[in-house]
């Protein structure tokens, strides 16, 4: 199993979501969170005064997959998160060792 965290635009992610679920993923968490990278942020101005917005707002998605569909789902989120600007998102992969579902203690793959 793989734990796919991606971090996106918000306004891609309703297209990522969609891309997902028409591949099979049955589950996913997701976060509004901010953060930047390589951008910096940037500058706005409110009532005549400037200032520096560097934490910018982005989605974050996680989800665990059988290793099987982890390509799939990859393929996906760039394919419908990418703009080709700066500031389009990352995409982290984890290994899982084990998932259980708490309801009924189901292990594995099973359990996702």
């Amino acid at each position: 199993m793989t734990k796919i965290e991606a971090i996106i635009q918000p306004n891609r992610f309703d297209m990522v979501k969609k891309a997902l679920i028409d591949i099979g993923v049955e589950g996913m968490t997701v976060s509004e969170v901010r953060g930047h990278g390589r951008q910096k942020g940037h500058k706005e101005s409110y009532r005549g005064g400037e200032y520096s917005v560097d934490l910018l707002p982005k989605v974050k998605i996680d989800i665990v997959l059988d290793d099987r569909i982890v390509e799939k789902a990859v393929e996906a989120i760039i394919a419908n998160a990418s703009s080709g600007r700066i500031g389009d998102g990352k995409i982290f992969l984890y290994k899982v060792e084990e998932a259980i579902r708490i309801r009924s203690q189901e292990r594995g793959a099973a359990a996702i």
